[in-house]
């Protein structure tokens, strides 16, 4: 508690001092700060950003109410170099004497360190917010064009300013807006007779309706829709500048008549402009030219073929399948000109990571047909890239790694993309090295093979079920590993074969086949030596409770007694056969049966085969948007084709009673992920970001729990940032293992992002969630969800961070709080562990969400 209250002393003395320094430091005589604005709309205040970004002055931004930026700013000198060559010359002899003493070049860098850092100062502050009365007049003018342009055309805006004796300014703006007009009748005039008949068909899509407030935005996309919709329906040569309105406001009591006038094609000649009716294009010849470069332009063709009414063109011998290229073009002969099928053009030939950005370009024949020409720059065949890597963590003291990736493009000449990616590492271990290992007792070696097919490689013909234009690939995977570590050993080997489409820009779907994974652990009898928190679980078993035989137990060099650890085993085996301790010490008997369990679950091999279907809506507009949703969807189905054809292929079953395929129990569940995130620009650089999470995994069938690779875990810089990775929960479960995971996870998360000074930003955090086991073979009451009653074991922790912007990556620096913990299971759970000392510091990469 006094901690606390000296951490809340020194934060309040500093917040003091910020607050009583002169804002006005940097404020000439006869200048004001200007320290308020307020925007009175029909006599209510308005305090929405969109408003408020019309102002052209605004006060400096406060962080706690105190202008922190200011004060960096003040802090600054005005004339550092001058200032420095006076200090130098204020004593006859100090400039000589420097000068002697260092050399003229190092009292020069120490100049441009004091001015570097004084330079620092100010662009990292913010110079004081000076009251101009013409940005101020500026302001007003913007306040009543906004309010005109959204249909309140009798506005009036005014402002007052009162300056007071401190240097100190507030700016009052006044709007009176009277009532809005609304869009009454809608008359049509269009010249061409074709683009009347087609307009008829898209007016229902009309953004300008009758009875609708006016807003001049309304008309600008309007002009912009009806001539992206023209010209997608043929109408080659139409633009915007076709479309004109004219309003009347003159005696409509309140209502604008609006009239919407087409023009003809206007095409120009030596000195005059004539008026045509606009005709509908259609594609006469489409030329693929598959090598293009700059240096090949004037060159002849050396080979072409014509396939599916598209002509292909090489200045050397032709290196892709011709069905490989047209598949990737929109723009087909005999169809009606599309702007669409140029943009869709475009994006499937850059997904094929096979060419440079393409160019695309029409000409016009006289008969008022097109002919395109494509015109491709293959990137290199071959790709080879090498990346390694230095690091050091809790239980390895170096390491250094080497991923070698090498990419194959138009391997089997239909644009496929074959990368080949290996990786080597080895490490040297902290305290579990023996005597007699090498220093580098850690090694991993890897290799991962991945073909890209740019389209749905299937026996069956899908176009009908995903279209082209959704940019369909298919995706075939193949991944091996060997770990040899301070543990347990383990083999891995994987496999996938997947489709990837997306419907639209803000919608992506991913259908896993099937994926293959096995998991062969080797060394498992080193369990105990890793999982030590199990095996001191035991061994207080083992010294206190249970009435151990001698030869489960030997003398430490201290003299005192231990578990005998090659022993653990046989141990377990002899409790869990001994049915009066199950009847006397149920508590511990519960526990030995745990340990036994994860045990097993932690070191049998696992062999999963499954299907996925993944759904993802992201709305945002670029990577700038700070105002969009996300929404992720997944189902995965594994073991069931292998539960239906057990029987038909004689597989044996285990001494549990599991079919084995190649002598391991496959993995039979269910699983499911819902994840929502949702973020909202409150303006100023400061963003509210939320996060809900929901998974569940249900084993049935041939399994009775969740392989280790595929349950869900509490904690670390993503998640509940008050907890370590793997820390958290089960449940109110006071657990003491390595690594806590269940088959129910819950996550919410709340974020306030702001902005402190240049690319730094801070953030203020709470965090909630927990996992539990549900419907396994895990019985711990604690650890398991039973009811709605489950949810008051929902953990809360809180914090804050900084997040400084590299531009390209984000790196952040979180502290969490342990605000609410669901283990104190007997007295109250509200901030028992708030304090720095058991405050969780995470380091991460980008944003949590």
């Amino acid at each position: 508690m006094k901690k606390q209250l000296s951490n809340i002393l020194r934060l309040t003395l500093v917040l003091g001092f910020l607050y009583s320094c002169d804002a006005t430091k940097r404020v000439a005589k006869d200048e004001h700060l200007l320290t308020e604005t307020s925007i009175i709309v029909n006599d209510k205040k308005n305090n929405t950003e969109e408003i408020n970004n019309l102002l052209y002055q605004t006060t400096n931004r406060k962080i706690l109410g105190t202008p922190l930026r200011l004060h960096i700013y003040n802090t600054a000198r005005p004339n550092r170099d001058s200032l420095f060559e006076a200090w130098l010359d204020k004593k006859p002899n100090r400039r000589a004497r420097l000068e002697k003493k260092y050399s003229k070049k190092q009292i020069d860098k120490l100049k441009e360190s004091a001015i570097g850092f004084n330079n620092w100062l100010k662009r990292t502050g913010e110079a004081p917010t000076i009251l101009s009365e013409e940005k101020t007049k500026r302001s007003t003018k913007r306040l009543e064009d906004y309010y005109f342009n959204n249909g309140w055309f009798n506005v009036k805006a005014n402002y007052n300013i009162e300056r007071n004796d401190n240097k100190r300014a507030k700016v009052d703006y006044t709007v009176k807006t009277g009532p809005a007009f609304l869009i009454d009748s809608i008359a049509k005039t269009v010249k061409s007779p074709i683009v009347d008949s087609l307009y008829k068909k898209i007016q229902d899509k009309a953004l300008i309706v009758q009875g609708e407030q006016y807003r001049t935005s309304s008309f600008e996309q309007e002009r912009e829709r009806i001539s992206t919709e023209l010209r997608n329906l043929g109408v080659y040569h139409f633009n915007q500048d076709y479309v004109t309105f004219e309003m009347d406001t003159i005696g409509t009591n309140k209502k604008v008549n609006v009239g919407i006038k087409i023009q003809d094609r206007a095409i120009r000649t030596a000195d005059s402009i004539r008026r045509e009716p606009f005709k509908v294009y259609y594609i006469d010849d489409v030329n693929i030219i598959t090598d293009y470069t700059f240096e090949n332009r004037n060159k002849p063709f050396q080979d072409s073929i014509s396939y599916g009414g598209f002509k292909l063109f090489s200045y050397g011998k032709m290196r892709f399948r011709p069905k490989a290229l047209t598949d990737a073009v929109f723009i087909s002969p005999g169809k009606v000109f599309r702007d669409l099928d140029r943009t869709r053009t475009y994006s499937y030939i850059n997904q094929l990571r096979t060419f440079k950005y393409p160019n695309i370009e029409y000409f016009e024949n006289p008969d008022n047909t097109l002919k395109s020409t494509i015109r491709l720059t293959p990137l290199k065949k071959f790709n080879l890239d090498f990346s390694a890597d230095v690091s050091q963590s809790d239980i390895q003291t170096v390491g250094f790694s080497l991923n070698p990736s090498l990419q194959i493009r138009n391997i089997f000449g239909g644009a496929e993309t074959l990368a080949i990616s290996g990786i080597a590492s080895i490490g040297a271990s902290k305290d579990l090295r023996e005597d007699g290992d090498p220093f580098f007792d850690i090694n991993e070696f890897g290799a991962d093979l991945k073909l890209t097919i740019p389209r749905i490689f299937s026996p069956f013909y899908t176009e009908n079920i995903i279209p082209k234009y959704m940019s369909p690939s298919t995706s075939i995977g193949l991944a091996t590993t060997s770990q040899t570590n301070i543990g347990l050993d383990k083999q891995t080997f994987s496999g996938n074969f997947s489709y990837n489409w997306y419907p639209n820009k803000q919608v992506s779907n991913r259908l896993d086949l099937f994926n293959i994974q096995y998991v062969r652990n080797l060394r498992t009898e080193n369990y105990f030596s890793i999982y030590t928190s199990s095996f001191n679980s035991l061994e207080n078993i083992a010294l206190e409770s249970y009435n151990t035989p001698s030869e489960f137990i030997e003398l430490d060099g201290n003299e005192n007694e231990q578990l005998i650890e090659e022993k653990a085993d046989e141990f377990i085996d002899l409790v869990l056969s001994d049915t009066s301790y199950e009847s006397t010490n149920a508590s511990d008997y519960l526990t030995v049966s745990n340990i036994d369990e994860r045990k097993k679950r932690l070191t049998e091999n696992n062999l999963i085969l499954s299907s996925a279907f993944s759904f993802t809506q992201d709305n945002r507009t670029n990577l700038v948007d700070n105002d969009f949703s996300i929404f992720r969807f997944k189902l995965e189905l594994a073991g069931n084709l292998l539960a239906s054809t057990s029987k038909l292929l004689g597989l044996n079953k285990d001494s549990d009673d599991r079919y084995e395929l190649f002598n391991v129990a496959y993995s039979q569940y269910v699983k499911t992920e819902l994840d929502y995130i949702k973020h909202w620009d409150l303006g100023k650089k400061n963003t509210l970001a939320t996060r809900a999470f929901f998974g569940i995994a249900i084993p049935y069938g041939n399994s009775n729990s969740i392989p280790f690779s595929k349950s869900f875990f509490g904690g670390g810089p993503n998640d509940n940032r008050a907890w370590a990775a793997y820390s958290l929960g089960p449940g109110s479960s006071e657990s003491t293992n390595e690594f806590n995971e269940a088959n129910l996870k819950l996550a919410l998360s709340a974020e306030q992002r702001f902005n402190l000074f240049g690319n730094l930003n801070g953030a203020l955090f709470v965090d909630a969630g927990n996992i539990w086991n549900v419907l396994d073979n895990v019985e711990d009451d604690n650890a398991t969800f039973t009811s709605l009653s489950s949810l008051k074991d929902i953990a809360v922790g809180s914090g804050f961070g900084l997040r400084y912007d590299f531009s390209f990556f984000v790196f952040r620096f979180d502290i969490g709080f342990k605000t609410y913990d669901p283990s104190y299971t007997d007295q109250n759970r509200w901030f028992n562990d708030y304090n720095f000392a058991n405050a969780v510091y995470n380091i991460g990469i980008n944003y949590p969400f």
